[in-house]
């Protein structure tokens, strides 16, 4: 059974390409709650394209008991006008997870992780600082990375696999779901792409294994959808949480966000 940790980005990346108060994350994270979500996720940026720190704090203010919050974002980021730092943002809201990803500035999304062979020398520091304030530290990964001791030496508590390579392969065997959840799929892995898919499964199952032997615990996210989770939670052991954001609010828009909601609780059983 994982958390599902519904990430609202795509909610506030609307909202910024308009002005204005609408659509609101904080309405659609009471409807993602209401539909049997037990995570929120927000990954508010420097440039704030889409969360903001007020919407930070507005959530923090608002989520009910039993339902955490996830702040993502790269501790070393400086703060800047409209963006006080992911410290900042924590000392405030106090959400029950931090998630470090060593993302720039300008990046579209999050599509690397953290090398475990060559940490920045100030991360335990970074660490340390968050987990004075409660939170739960997690930290971003590449799938496939094994040497995950210096992580847990660090003081991380998790790590979450960076998906995004198992998903691409995913699409490659079974077809891209370029009209959402109505699109037909292949029922059988194209020719030559069996072998692939399994290798990226197998890359993340190693990484979370790898995880488990140091006493980490093991998150994931970035472009899991109703088509490739079930899958993925089948082969990868031990997952406690999947955060997703991009392809579930895509199938909401078809299918409305309650009942996506509903459906990817069932299939991650929490």
């Amino acid at each position: 059974m994982a958390l599902l940790s519904v990430n609202l980005n795509k909610v506030a990346v609307l909202r910024q390409s308009r002005g204005g108060a609408l659509p609101s994350p904080l309405a659609a994270a009471r409807v993602c709650i209401a539909a049997g979500a037990r995570g929120i996720t927000v990954h508010p940026r420097p440039d704030r394209r889409h969360i903001t720190a007020e919407d930070v704090a507005a959530l923090a203010g608002d989520l009910p008991s039993g339902v955490e919050l996830n702040i993502e974002g790269n501790p070393f980021a400086p703060a800047r006008p409209g963006y006080p730092g992911l410290l900042a943002l924590a000392a405030e809201a106090r959400p029950a997870q931090v998630t470090f990803v060593p993302d720039a500035d300008g990046q579209i999304t999050s599509d690397h992780g953290f090398d475990p062979l060559s940490l920045p020398a100030a991360l335990p520091a970074h660490i340390a600082a968050f987990r004075a304030l409660g939170c739960r530290v997690s930290l971003f990964v590449d799938p496939g990375a094994t040497a995950l001791a210096a992580l847990r030496e660090a003081g991380a508590d998790r790590i979450e696999i960076y998906t995004g390579p198992y998903a691409a392969a995913f699409d490659r065997a079974f077809g891209r779901d370029d009209a959402l959840i109505a699109a037909p799929r292949r029922t059988l892995p194209a020719p030559g792409e069996a072998a692939a898919l399994d290798s990226a499964i197998e890359a993340c199952a190693a990484t979370a294994r790898a995880a488990g032997a140091v006493g980490l615990g093991v998150n994931a996210g970035h472009d899991l959808s109703q088509h490739n989770l079930a899958l993925f939670l089948r082969k990868v052991p031990a997952v406690l949480e999947v955060s997703i954001g991009h392809a579930l609010i895509a199938e909401s828009l078809v299918d409305g966000l309650a009942s996506t909601v509903r459906r990817y609780r069932a299939l991650t059983g929490g």
